[in-house]
């Protein structure tokens, strides 16, 4: 779709939906892609060694584990298809569900890793027709069951591998560098706004409102009080949607949440132990190197730039040093998990979204065709 026909449908939407729908033109892409694909390019200026790509061994083991990333990628996706029929209850076919998480994660990958999809989520949704209360809970509580599997399950890797599942040769406390700190207070601030959507789902979505709202007072967040009159009418409408649901929801909710974060890390341990043929294969080192994983991806989770574009790739060869020894390789296997886990939805959402705008388009102007024509039916 070109430039011109996306603002030609841009004007049928109000002010609001104009800015979200401008966050998933195709041209939201090439930032992220010139970005990684020039931070790829200086690690390979800067650190490829001809004579240890040479040494990799493209044998059947490569391909059996890259194969087994495949898979794990495609599962990940039919989680997250899950969670959205279930919290949608039953409301999109399967099929929509795929559709529907590809232009999710499409929009997460074109915004800085902090912001995430969250708006473009609001917006989807509604376009398909789903009830504002039913849309509010899908996005909030999304929010909170993908929260809440980080601050649930890190402590717990903490107990079992103690500081050396945040950087290599880190064995205590006092050894903590600088991502160490920038871990702890990433971890931190997802407890702290984890806990304020819990908070507003399930305890008290009223009282959130009014400390939401009066927050801002404070002169350099008045220009947000909309947002937070909206958000807090958002939360109310949500926590009383998910007051009449069954409890089997939340169970299976949560389960295909750990599902699709947990495949998604297990992913790239496929791909080290393609690259890695003599890394440790055994059972508790591979649940260590998941919980090195996770704890990089809460750092990512707050890059600065487009779904982490650059970021990502800098900061992989250093995190799992004692793991992929190689510069080379490291640059190969970042690269390789990028191409699956990042790139792979830019290059769906640019095939996808134009398909999904024409759609909605045309049935925004059957519905007022099918309006106006009742509205003549009495006069006549």
């Amino acid at each position: 779709m070109s430039p011109e026909e996306h603002k030609a449908i841009e004007k049928e939407f109000s002010k609001e939906h104009q800015e979200v729908l401008r966050s998933l033109r195709g041209t939201r892409v090439l930032l992220p892609v010139l970005i990684g694909l020039g931070v790829v390019g200086w690690l390979f200026w800067r650190r490829f060694d001809p004579d240890e790509f040479r040494q990799i061994e493209w044998s059947g083991q490569v391909l059996f584990w890259v194969g087994v990333a495949v898979v794990l990628l495609v599962l990940r996706h039919l989680a997250y298809a899950t969670r959205l029929r279930i919290l949608s209850q039953g409301a999109f076919s399967w099929r929509k569900c795929i559709e529907l998480i590809f232009i999710w994660e499409f929009s997460s990958a074109v915004s800085p890793t902090s912001l995430g999809g969250s708006a473009v989520a609001f917006f989807v949704l509604a376009q398909e027709r789903l009830p504002v209360a039913r849309t509010a809970t899908i996005v909030l509580y999304t929010i909170v069951l993908d929260t809440f599997f980080f601050v649930s399950t890190l402590p717990l890797l903490y107990a079992l591998f103690g500081t050396h599942m945040i950087r290599p040769d880190m064995h205590t406390l006092a050894q903590m560098d600088a991502w160490g700190y920038y871990f702890v207070f990433a971890y931190l601030l997802m407890a702290t706004y984890g806990f304020a959507f819990f908070y507003g789902l399930f305890i008290s979505p009223v009282q959130m409102k009014r400390i939401l709202v009066g927050a801002t007072r404070i002169p350099f967040l008045r220009r947000f009080r909309a947002n937070a009159v909206e958000l807090g009418n958002d939360l109310i409408m949500a926590s009383d949607e998910l007051r009449r649901q069954p409890r089997t929801i939340h169970l299976v909710a949560f389960l295909s949440t750990m599902v699709a974060w947990s495949f998604r890390f297990l992913l790239l341990n496929c791909l080290i132990l393609a690259f890695v043929p003599d890394i440790p294969r055994d059972f508790w080192s591979q649940f260590e190197l998941y919980a090195r994983l996770e704890t990089m991806f809460v750092i990512i989770a707050f890059s600065p730039t487009p779904g982490g574009a650059g970021f990502v790739e800098v900061l992989f060869g250093g995190f799992l040093s004692d793991y992929v020894r190689t510069s080379t390789v490291a640059t190969v296997i970042s690269t390789l998990w990028r191409l699956l886990t990042y790139y792979s939805y830019l290059i769906a959402g640019v095939i996808i979204i134009p398909n999904w705008l024409q759609r909605i388009l045309l049935e925004r102007r059957q519905r007022r065709r099918k309006k106006r024509l009742s509205q003549k039916q009495p006069d006549q």
